[in-house]
């Protein structure tokens, strides 16, 4: 067993160097589904030296890996909304001395009205509220009315963003 300080085994220290810079960058380019393990492997880096190289020197990153995932889906939900919600028990209570008698509490009622609701919402928020009629009932065709509602309501929306955007651009938008 020796005192002294010797290299030490496994990968080497000059990991990140113009040379492995650019043989990184060049094999990205060569082959875009290579992941990291295949890169460190392949020049005998670590990992994170391998990512930190890629994010951070050359500013890539995998397309699957996009923020705005989520933002593409819209969701929907029905709701029956009471016009009236009762309190609770505990909610009616009150307090009362010993000798006082308890406050006289009427009985739970159906609420004075209800309306089916129904709601579209995305990441950034509420899209769409539609309040079905009365004596209507939800069947395929309200939901293809409904969705047809819901894409004309978005087309205009998006027709005025690309026109406002046209404008600001000068009519140098494409798209």
């Amino acid at each position: 067993m020796s005192t002294e300080n010797d290299e030490p085994s496994g990968r080497p220290k000059e990991g990140f160097t113009d040379e492995n810079i650019k043989k990184i960058h060049k094999m990205i380019l060569n082959d875009r589904k290579l992941n990291l393990n295949e890169i460190a492997d392949n020049l005998k880096m670590s990992t994170e030296r391998v990512n930190h190289i890629i994010h951070e020197y050359w500013g890539m990153r995998k397309l699957c890996a996009r923020p705005e995932f989520l933002r593409r889906y819209v969701t929907m939900d029905e709701r029956w909304l009471h016009h009236f919600t009762p309190k609770s028990n505990r909610q009616s209570s009150g307090w009362t001395a010993h000798d006082e008698p308890a406050t006289k509490r009427g009985k739970t009622q159906q609420s004075a009205g209800k309306v089916m609701t129904s709601i579209f919402w995305d990441a950034h928020g509420i899209i769409f509220i539609d309040y079905l009629e009365k004596g209507r009932t939800i069947n395929s065709e309200y939901y293809i009315e409904l969705l047809n509602r819901l894409k004309d309501k978005n087309s205009i929306e998006n027709l005025e963003g690309r026109y406002n955007q046209c404008i600001t651009l000068e009519g140098n938008y494409v798209k």
